[in-house]
């Protein structure tokens, strides 16, 4: 097992299937010399075999759902491009900035290699001209790691012209992201890579298959999305849908955080491994804290609105979770156990997403604001009863009408579904309400201890004191 502290986040015990994290086990994982030793770029080999047509529909047949939040196939998603218009573009959306993320971190530190097989193989499928793998700039490891494996890639034929003898050519450049919650939204990246301030576009029209990078149609695609494609190659759809369930097949890496015995990324059986054999697993995280009572988790990133103990037995199914009231987003997993402030746990979420809003939108530019100002007045003492009513109201311009919920026994209603209507072009102004909705809605009664009852002093009106 590996020694270095890089490592000490991911944990996999047990037989479960790996995908995507096979070679964290070794120190050098992240070496040419161990990827060509652990069955490295056999899969860009395989696929080279065959037309780029053939390649492209068993993605489809694998049914590969976007890791990076919205969970779109992503065979599905190469075929929206409109055909015969060229240059068209890969960018790799490795800006992992979600509260409570890690995952795509470690793909790239400790197997950057099978990141950049992946996009090899995305880019002969999709025919596409060039690759721009965007990291983000907080991660320097990740980029130390990523350009040496280019290096090597470069130097042993993999990337450049005439790839293994063959007619099939792509350039892969390496940029380093400025820091930005928001250019994980993709066509904010995109406005980003273009050296433009990191603002999402419009969409319609500039839905980046269509209309993305410097005008051209491109994809943008996951970290850990694109990290499944070389095994896929190898093996084939068939056995990656044997994995899993038929509406979410293969596997996942999850990141739980928080209040847990064992925190730490997980690849999991997608579909069918529950929140609570992931929190009480002994070869997950063996339980809360100090043998304590769970009282809340985040299911899905920091922008997720939030689940109770109820919700434990629902599997990660997009579907499922998203009809539940939640999403599962990112892969992100934050547990709070009974002894958590949760006011204080929103005012943490919410002071990030406020912080981060572009400000291209009044709704998320102002309301973000006064989210978090209300919450802190509250959580500081010094607030009423009105402000957690206005906290509802400024979270209703952001997102108006039903806005998710866990369904809740102690609320005794259904969920509304997940997604959630929205005033702004992009998630981040929501993302600051769902937090504070999710606490309000399932714990007001902590909201309501902190208000203090001030007193109304009478004034008398009468004759003025003899001594003045």
């Amino acid at each position: 097992m590996s020694s270095y502290p890089w490592a000490a986040g991911f944990i996999d015990d047990g037989d479960r299937p790996q995908i995507v994290t096979s070679r964290f086990s070794f120190d050098d994982g992240y070496t040419l010399e161990r990827y060509h030793a652990t069955g490295g770029y056999e899969g860009l080999k395989a696929a080279l075999r065959r037309t780029p047509a053939e390649v492209h529909e068993e993605v489809k047949n694998a049914t590969v759902l976007g890791r990076g939040g919205a969970g779109f196939p992503a065979g599905t998603k190469w075929g929206l491009m409109p055909p015969g218009k060229f240059p068209r573009y890969l960018v790799v959306n490795g800006d992992e900035s979600e509260p409570g993320t890690y995952k795509d971190r470690l793909l790239m530190e400790r197997d950057p290699h099978q990141l950049i097989e992946g996009c090899l193989i995305a880019a002969y499928a999709a025919g596409l001209s060039q690759v721009f793998l965007y990291i983000r700039g907080e991660m320097p490891l990740a980029h130390e790691r990523v350009g040496a494996a280019l290096n090597e890639a470069y130097a042993a034929g993999y990337i450049g012209r005439n790839i293994l003898g063959t007619k099939f050519s792509v350039d892969i450049v390496l940029h380093w992201g400025a820091g930005a919650y928001v250019v994980g939204e993709e066509t904010a990246l995109i406005e980003s890579l273009e050296g433009k301030r990191g603002e999402p576009r419009l969409k319609p029209p500039f839905f980046p298959a269509a209309i993305g990078l410097y005008g051209q149609p491109t994809i943008v695609n996951n970290v850990e999305t694109l990290s499944n494609l070389p095994w896929i190659a190898v093996n084939g759809a068939a056995a990656y849908t044997a994995i899993g369930t038929a509406t979410s097949p293969g596997t996942r890496m999850v990141a739980v955080s928080g209040h847990v015995n064992r925190p730490g990324v997980y690849e999991i059986v997608n579909g069918t491994t529950t929140f609570r054999d992931l929190f009480y697993g002994d070869e997950f995280c063996q339980g809360i804290r100090n043998g304590n009572e769970l009282k809340a988790f985040v299911p899905g990133g920091g922008s997720a609105p939030w689940f109770t103990p109820d919700q434990l037995d629902l599997p990660f199914e997009g579907r499922l979770v998203g009809a539940a009231g939640s999403m599962l987003g990112s892969g992100a997993i934050m547990v709070m156990d009974h002894t958590t402030d949760i006011p204080k746990a929103a005012l943490t979420l919410t002071h990030f997403y406020a912080a981060e809003s572009c400000g291209q939108c009044t709704p998320c530019r102002e309301g973000g604001t006064w989210l978090e100002r209300v919450l802190q007045r509250v959580v500081d003492g010094r607030g009423s009863k009105v402000d957690l009513d206005q906290l509802l109201e400024i979270g209703e311009s952001i997102c108006p009408g039903n806005f998710p919920h866990a369904a809740s026994s102690k609320l005794g209603i259904e969920a509304t579904p997940f997604p959630y209507k929205m005033t702004t072009i992009c998630f981040v102004g929501p993302s600051a309400y769902a937090p504070v909705h999710s606490a309000l809605t399932l714990f007001r009664e902590e909201f309501e201890a902190k208000i203090v009852e001030r007193k109304h002093i009478p004034v008398t009106v009468g004759a003025p004191d003899d001594h003045h």
